[in-house]
């Protein structure tokens, strides 16, 4: 880059300064000459420490990512029961271990021993095998590196002769019924074996040094290891990626002479395919549409054929269509970023794509929806990286299941239903829900203000002032919630009481370590006034109590529920989510409450959001760690089937509940010209204006949104901010911010029509710089009889059986067309 022109208004050099303090070690602000003559430059711009207005620049550093919706993704594992015993006993070492899976039988390989479990007779190894007795061969102290069970020309031999790869390039078979070395074949290799696939009556194996041999036995013969000449295959050496797909070989590497992912590339990584079981074929190369990260694995899906997925580090998965005419290379015709972190595995299960994360994770993609959606997503391995996911193919046929077996660096093999049948039975149970539950309505009400630090005295003079509290209460008969979400009860303007009180934990924190008395008189003042306007505005016959209050530097939240209602509440929660300077403060972020209703979950949210006119990103960072934060209070108890929650949660979770509520100052804008909002809104187009709101457009066309499902009433009110106070004019002040809806009140359910609006307004208190709203609404609650459920459910599992047989076929034919079983 060509060096800058001189600036007369240039940096004075340090040297030039010596009677300026140096703070620690840090250099001084610099400061700026101006020449005679020369014009004064711009005024610096100066941060505003208003919490409703920051720096307007585009913070570059938040970046919500375009990922699939996952908000309406199972948590529920998808467990299987087709074994007798247990494989949570069953260790596989991480990156040294080696599984593969046939029905009961479970064959581990690490370093010089091999493990063969049968979970229909137990969970402890029928064999254990110890290389440095050569398995009874006179080849001893071998290292397993590769296993897989090879193929069968019977159905009652299937799964029970185990081929085994060494460090020394052996290949060695096992019986695992005898436990008995049956063919060997020393040093075949004469280097390590990284691979071993099974492709029809073939086996293919590899070595690190890129030599592939194919086994492929005559017709109507089993493959017999001791007298079968292999035909040798030459490819890159040192893949770390290798897979048999589509009946191709695909392979790549991050080391460049291998033709791996090349830092500087624009596009990478290199991927290359070979057709191993025609002879003189040719190995092809392929790159993908754009750069990205290393190859990790790489799987074909039976609902979309003529196509392999490809995972790859740095969490996209690329999608490439196979040559249509013979000899065309694969194209890669799409990339789809999946994850924010590495896709570590990938495997198409029925019609699923399942991906395992690093933070143990399993997600399965249903991806003929465009965009992609996350129909489910369990923790499968404790949080640890999931190193492996599989399909044991001959399971439909020996356990009558799809089994997938998953490794992860917690060194435990899990299995899971492939046909994820507790999903179907839960999807079918909610279609019959009227048949085993009662439901009745309750009505909620929820009030959002950002009061801008007014205290509850304030509310005087005018009419809107002096009966606000009274008129928001009566504009709902006698609510069986009320829902009250204040933001900046506290001076977040005053710097010296935000810092030292509030986020720094100073002289405004008391030696047990509670906020102040000055920050906690705010919060006192504001319940005392809501407590007794409550017991003003209600029949005295009608009493209610608070079962939630809760502050979080500015934020408030306090839930009234009618006495009536309070005995039938239970598992009530609450929790909080900060999200000021990345997380670490309170001056931005949630209140979370929740509690249950007979058997209905109902979730409320306060929230308040970056603000700038440009800050959407930013915004929606914050509305994705407050939806996805899970540290509620999970529901203890005997239950393994929660019925008040939904999508298989437990209630930790925010999307967890059957019923959610967000309000708050959300601070998103409406992307018009201040002059052009103000002529709108007095002219009555709100019509228009609505158009252009930031958190309309981002529920409409952002795929990524976490608010995309939930719902919101027609805004028939004016923009609720920013008012000059006691005043009914937008900001008159140097700034002259466009006035915007920031103030919102959103809603999502399970059933839609179990949620229906009342009133969605505002109100015209004018002690604040911001209109308060209220949102009201009728609420069906349900009752579940637990008896004729179990009948409802007992008949699911009946008709799922006829429909798992179908589904197995269907998967069955896909794994015979794939030649994998």
């Amino acid at each position: 880059m060509p060096e800058p022109e001189a600036d007369p208004l240039s940096e004075s050099p340090q040297a030039s300064q010596p009677d300026r303090k140096v703070f620690g070690s840090f250099l001084p602000p610099p400061t700026r000459t101006i020449a005679l003559g020369d014009k004064l430059p711009p005024a610096r711009h100066t941060q505003s420490g208003s919490s409703s207005e920051s720096d307007d620049e585009e913070d570059t550093k938040i970046k919500v990512e375009q990922l699939p919706d996952a908000s309406r993704a199972s948590r529920r594992p998808p467990v299987v029961d087709c074994h007798n015993y247990s494989e949570f006993d069953i260790h596989v070492p991480a990156y040294t271990g080696f599984v593969t899976v046939s029905g009961h039988i479970v064959a581990v390989a690490s370093h010089h021993h091999l493990r063969i479990y049968d979970l229909s007779v137990s969970a402890v190894p029928i064999w254990n095998l110890d290389s440095k007795d050569g398995f009874g061969t006179k080849v001893r102290d071998f290292k397993i590196t590769a296993l897989e069970f090879r193929p069968t020309s019977t159905l009652e031999d299937r799964g029970n002769y185990l081929w085994l790869g060494t460090k020394d390039g052996h290949l060695i078979e096992v019986d695992v019924r005898t436990g008995i070395v049956t063919a060997m074949r020393p040093a075949i290799h004469a280097h390590t074996v990284t691979h071993m696939f099974r492709h029809g009556q073939s086996m293919i194996t590899m070595d690190d040094t890129g030599k592939v041999l194919v086994f492929t036995p005559s017709e109507g013969h089993d493959l017999d290891l001791r007298s079968l000449q292999p035909r040798v295959v030459r490819i890159a050496e040192k893949q770390e990626f290798a897979k048999l797909l589509a009946g191709q070989l695909w392979t790549s590497t991050r080391d460049p002479n291998g033709g791996g992912s090349v830092p500087g590339t624009s596009r990478g990584p290199y991927v290359r395919v070979y057709d191993v079981f025609t002879p003189g074929a040719v190995g092809r190369s392929v790159l993908p549409t754009e750069h990205l990260g290393a190859i990790t694995a790489g799987t074909v899906l039976a609902s979309q054929p003529g196509q392999v997925y490809l995972g790859h580090e740095g969490g996209h998965i690329s999608i490439w269509a196979l040559g249509d005419t013979e000899g065309a290379p694969p194209q890669c015709v799409e990339v789809v970023k999946v994850s924010a972190s590495d896709v570590l595995s990938l495997e198409g299960v029925n019609d699923r794509l399942w991906a395992g994360s690093r933070k143990g994770l399993i997600s399965a993609y249903d991806v003929t929806s465009k965009p992609w959606t996350v129909t489910n997503c369990w923790e499968a391995h404790n949080k640890l990286p999931v190193l492996r996911i599989a399909v044991d193919t001959w399971s439909m046929e020996k356990l009558d299941r799809l089994v997938v077996f998953s490794v992860g660096r917690d060194e435990q093999l899990r299995f899971w239903d492939g046909l994820l049948g507790i999903d179907w039975i839960e999807q079918e149970l909610l279609k019959r829900e009227t048949e085993f539950s009662t439901f009745r309505d309750m009505t909620v009400l929820i009030v959002s203000w950002n009061v801008d630090s007014a205290k509850p005295d304030a509310l005087t003079g005018t009419p809107e002032n002096v009966n606000f509290l009274t008129d928001v209460l009566t504009s709902v008969d006698r609510p069986d919630v009320i829902a009250f979400g204040m933001q900046e009860l506290i001076d977040l303007e005053s710097r010296k009481l935000a810092a030292k009180t509030v986020l720094l934990g100073g002289k405004g924190k008391t030696a047990d370590g509670t906020i102040s008395q000055k920050v906690t008189t705010s919060y006192k003042k504001w319940y005392d006034r809501l407590v007794l306007a409550v017991r003003c505005a209600m029949p005295a016959d009608s009493p209610y109590t608070v079962i939630h209050t809760e502050n979080l530097v500015g934020l408030f939240t306090c839930v009234f529920v009618k006495n009536t209602e309070k005995i039938r509440l239970k598992h009530v929660a609450l929790t909080t989510v900060k999200r000021g300077m990345g997380g670490r403060y309170g001056n931005k972020g949630g209140i979370i409450s929740r509690f249950v209703v007979d058997d209905t979950s109902v979730c409320f949210i306060n929230c308040h959001l970056a603000a700038g006119q440009r800050h959407v990103r930013q915004r929606n960072a914050d509305v994705q760690a407050i939806v996805e934060d899970n540290t509620l209070l999970a529901e203890a108890g005997p239950s393994n089937e929660p019925v008040a929650y939904v999508n298989g949660g437990d209630g930790s979770m925010v999307l967890d509940h059957e019923i959610v509520f967000i309000n708050g100052d959300m601070n998103y804008r409406i992307d018009q010209r201040r002059e052009a909002v103000i002529a709108a809104v007095k002219a009555g187009d709100l019509e228009h204006l609505v158009i252009h709101d930031q958190l309309r457009k981002e529920m409409k066309f952002n795929r990524a949104f976490r608010l995309r499902t939930f719902s919101e009433g027609p805004l028939t009110f004016a923009p609720t901010y920013k008012y000059d106070r006691r005043s009914d004019e937008y900001d008159t002040s140097e700034k002259a911010r466009t006035p915007a809806w920031c103030d919102r009140v959103l809603w999502r359910s399970l059933v839609p029509e179990r949620v229906q609006q009342i009133h969605y307004r505002r109100w015209e208190p004018n002690v604040s710089d911001h209109r308060p709203i209220s949102a009201a609404f009728k609420i069906t609650v349900k009752q579940v009889n637990h008896e004729l459920r179990s009948r409802v459910k007992a008949q699911m599992l009946e008709r799922w059986k006829a429909v798992e047989r179908e589904r197995l076929s269907a998967a069955l034919q896909h794994y015979i067309d794939q030649q994998m079983i």
